[in-house]
């Protein structure tokens, strides 16, 4: 189960550019395409086109939007192209499967890309990017976007305890969520930034997203992401654009957690991919079908403590890639929470997420007769 999840980003992609070979004997107009970063361009993103007889359904499964969750996208790539590929309707129904959105995040164990931008903030349907659209992130600025070089962990720690305790005293637990998860677009070295202009990558997936619904009448997007939620169970989320709420659309596909992307069920987002998809479709193409979400792997946990020490490792791990560490120590300390919290190495939590993921595809698939 554990050769599943790659090594490194590029052992990833070789991996992907073999697997396509094995689908051309399936989809004989198969085609891979690859986008090379302008200021990198030994990294790219690289996606298969596989086209139907007849173009009426396409699956698009999009891995890496946050580079480091990369590794966890690929494993659940994998997972698609050797057991899902091979039993879909291959006369009416198509693929889009895309290695990595965010090479460089991925390559280097990063969740932003390479101008620390979050390209799941990124994807502002209007185009704006208003730095003042999280005002609870203004207020407590200082305590999200700390300027000065780690000192230690222990230190570190405690601190961080102060301010959190001193935010939901004066803010609220909802306010100082709202302040972590929405992003903004005030402060680059600080996470949750989501740019001041679409990205290049951005810009790569929504030409990707409009030629699907330009040439299809149902897609299915499904984009992977590892994180928040429960350790052991992975949850389906989906925007509140999408017209069947949770308890509806866990009926529908058989999977016992989906979730709604709002602060009551899980946490709200600006410039989230899923919801570009439904406004793109919403404002150019009324008459097609469209069902988009993320698969969010939960790895520390979803209790209180676990969601403060999600916010702490995120902190930590921008403070240190902006102003660094004052001792080896610490910055060793950082970087293995940040991997554990995007990508943890217990054989059980990567069990558990390969039977999630198996379930949850079988269940929407099925829901919409690919299978």
């Amino acid at each position: 189960m554990n050769s599943l999840f790659p090594e490194s980003y590029e052992a990833s992609r070789a991996r992907f550019l073999r697997d396509v070979e094995l689908l051309r004997p399936k989809w004989q107009s198969t085609r891979l395409e690859s986008h090379p970063l302008k200021d990198y361009p030994d990294l790219s993103m690289d996606w298969l086109w596989a086209e139907p007889q007849k173009k009426e359904n396409l699956i698009i499964i999009s891995t890496g939007e946050h580079g480091i969750e990369g590794y966890i996208g690929s494993a659940m790539l994998k997972l698609f192209m050797d057991e899902f590929a091979p039993r879909i309707n291959v006369e009416n129904t198509g693929l889009l499967l895309v290695h990595t959105i965010n090479p460089w995040g991925m390559k280097y164990s990063r969740k932003v890309n390479e101008n620390g931008v979050d390209l799941n903030r990124n994807f502002s349907y209007n185009g704006k990017f208003d730095p003042s659209n999280n005002p609870y992130f203004l207020k407590l600025k200082d305590f999200l976007a700390p300027s000065h070089p780690l000192r230690s962990f222990a230190t570190e720690t405690l601190n961080f305890a102060g301010n959190t305790l001193k935010a939901l005293i004066f803010e609220g637990a909802s306010a100082l969520t709202y302040a972590a998860l929405l992003g903004q677009y005030a402060e680059p070295k600080a996470m949750y930034y989501g740019g001041a202009h679409y990205e290049e990558e951005t810009e790569v997936m929504i030409g990707l997203l409009r030629q699907s619904l330009e040439q299809y009448q149902t897609v299915v997007h499904l984009d992977m992401h590892s994180g928040y939620g429960p350790r052991y169970q992975m949850s389906i989320t989906v925007v509140p654009r999408e017209p069947l709420n949770s308890a509806e659309l866990s009926a529908k596909f058989k999977y016992p957690l989906v979730l709604r992307g709002d602060h009551k069920e899980f946490y709200a987002i600006n410039g989230d991919i899923t919801d570009y998809s439904y406004q793109l479709r919403d404002e150019h193409f009324p008459d097609k079908h469209i069902f988009a979400c993320a698969l969010e792997f939960g790895t520390y946990g979803d209790s209180l403590l676990s969601r403060l020490r999600s916010l702490r490792t995120m902190i930590f791990e921008s403070q240190l890639y902006w102003h660094g560490a004052k001792d080896k120590q610490t910055e060793t300390k950082v970087r293995s929470e940040f991997s554990e919290l995007y990508f943890p190495s217990e054989a059980r939590w990567r069990e558990k997420a390969i039977a999630d993921c198996r379930q949850a595809f079988n269940g929407i698939f099925s829901a919409y007769h690919v299978l």
